[in-house]
């Protein structure tokens, strides 16, 4: 179950490194820094289970941690299938107060900073993250130089709407887009999840596991995954992640985690086969908001 970024082949569940740095919510600046073993722990688990794409981004620190110089302490010297995707245009003080969205001149210091803190010579894949831009072209012309320098090898999107993409294809060629996505989380989505798809894009959700944002066991949503995932003596996390990669071949999915054992399932979610009949309740739920 493998899907291509541009010349890059990666399996389908990836790894995403947001939530490696602290514990609780992400990017909390005052959230508590994880441990660095269990991080590091985590990180190599993740590879040698068979993870080969890795989610990160600078900009994901908490006040002791750097999801990128964890991601470097625990698994360089880098295996050769292992693609790192990062994300410039956000940027955080070190207090982790956001910032204004970088200018297209200050991106390639921030192409730099990830290189410098990853320890690489060139980034596999780089996401503009788009935030309040409606046209995005002087910034997606940016990355393309420097992907003509050889900084970069992929690019892809961040946080966009369909326009973003038409743009940005008409500047240089788009390996993914990732957007806020999941069972009963986004559903005005699906329409561009298969635009994605029927240009070859991968779609790659982030918060994949959010459903509709409400505790767990007091909506309908989650009586139906819950016994759904009973059927197949599998966690609602499990369903939710087979549900979405069920959208299509194109979606990949980067559920975030500092512990092993939800590593782990998060994982074998890639085996959970659903019933069409399953399916098609799933479906009915997320496009009902719930």
């Amino acid at each position: 179950m493998t899907w291509r970024l541009g010349d890059l082949t990666v399996h389908r569940i990836g790894f995403g490194a947001m939530r490696l740095p602290q514990t609780g919510a992400a990017l909390d600046p005052n959230a508590r820094p994880r441990s660095r073993e269990q991080a590091i722990e985590v990180l190599r688990l993740a590879v040698e289970l068979g993870v080969d794409h890795i989610d990160t981004a600078a900009f994901y620190f908490s006040a002791t941690r750097s999801a990128n110089e964890l991601i470097n302490s625990a698994l360089a010297p880098y295996p050769d299938d292992l693609v790192i995707v990062t994300k410039v245009g956000p940027s955080r003080t070190p207090q982790g107060e956001w910032l204004p969205l970088a200018t297209p001149q200050q991106l390639r210091g921030q192409v730099e900073e990830n290189l410098r803190q990853l320890g690489r010579d060139h980034l596999d894949v780089v996401n503009l993250r788009v935030s309040g831009l409606d046209d995005i072209t002087p910034h997606f012309e940016q990355l393309a130089k420097l992907q003509q320098q050889g900084l970069i090898r992929h690019l892809g999107l961040s946080n966009v709407k369909p326009h973003h993409l038409d743009q940005a294809q008409q500047i240089a060629p788009v390996v993914c887009v990732q957007n806020s996505y999941g069972l009963g989380h986004h559903p005005e989505q699906d329409d561009f999840v298969g635009v994605c798809g029927e240009r070859g894009v991968a779609f790659v959700p982030f918060f994949a596991l959010a459903g509709a944002n409400k505790e767990a066991g007091t909506s309908t949503e989650d009586d139906e995954v819950t016994e759904i995932a009973r059927a197949h003596n599998a966690s609602p996390a499990q369903v939710r992640l087979a549900w979405t990669l069920a959208r299509g071949p194109h979606v990949l999915v980067i559920p975030g985690t500092g512990d092993p054992e939800h590593l782990r399932q998060n994982i074998e979610a890639g085996e959970l086969q659903l019933t069409p009949e399953e399916l098609t309740r799933l479906d009915a739920l997320h496009l009902n908001g719930s």
